[in-house]
């Protein structure tokens, strides 16, 4: 009885198990219940940098999960349309939110791949993309890439939060970056910790690239959404 599947499900921490199990075969047995159900029409969020040879698991899978989906709308079970954000914010997100928060407690902060670059994209905009990319049969077949119209280095993201959320009388914390050793050595040790990781070993893997827009594919632009910048 319904007309379309949107796919958000996804994971940021896990072994290889757990990605294969979110990232691939979910999308698999997502693909199999469209067909079995005669709902043809599928928008899948994946994530900017997935791709088979990618240095970290996550983009690895992503990548895997995006391959399945494809060989299902090849073989003419689905209408797919890709989308693949940068890191995402909004709202009670896991990025400004927590760097400011990490900023109210501690006095600097100390941070692995400070100079990796992102795009970082509203999530009020890709949330306009989904609904769009709904609405427009020519979006069949396409893949698109979310981004903001801004690239900042992490170091800058996190200075900024602090700022923004007045920590240190608006100037924010410290960021002081790691070398690589150091920065997996504080990896390991959040991963030990109890609950959701700040960071991990894999999220550091993924830091090896930057997270900015390929230009090899359409981007919101394309979708006639104006991508609002971080600022």
């Amino acid at each position: 009885g319904h007309d379309a599947v949107v796919n958000l499900i996804a994971i940021l921490h896990g072994d290889a198990r757990r990605f294969e199990q979110v990232h691939v075969a979910l999308p698999r047995q997502l693909a199999a219940a469209c067909a079995a159900s005669g709902v043809r029409r599928l928008v899948h969020v994946s994530a900017l940098g997935a791709a088979a040879d990618g240095p970290s698991l996550y983009q690895r899978s992503k990548a895997q999960g995006e391959a399945v989906l494809r060989q299902a709308a090849a073989d003419g079970a689905l209408a797919l349309t890709l989308l693949r954000p940068s890191v995402m914010y909004g709202s009670g997100d896991r990025l400004l939110h927590l760097f400011a928060g990490l900023q109210r407690v501690f006095p600097l902060i100390p941070l692995a791949c400070a100079e990796t670059r992102f795009q970082p994209v509203w999530v009020r905009d890709v949330a306009a993309a989904v609904v769009t990319c709904l609405q427009r049969d020519n979006t069949i077949g396409q893949t698109y890439e979310c981004c903001g119209p801004e690239v900042w280095t992490l170091r800058d993201i996190v200075k900024a939060a602090g700022q923004w959320a007045g920590v240190g009388g608006g100037d924010g914390r410290p960021v002081i970056g790691l070398p690589g050793a150091l920065g997996r050595l504080q990896a390991l040790a959040l991963e030990l910790l109890p609950g959701q990781p700040l960071m991990s070993r894999d999220n550091l893997d993924s830091m090896a690239v930057d997270n900015v827009a390929s230009g090899q594919v359409p981007g919101l632009e394309a979708l006639g959404i104006t991508p609002a910048p971080l600022s």
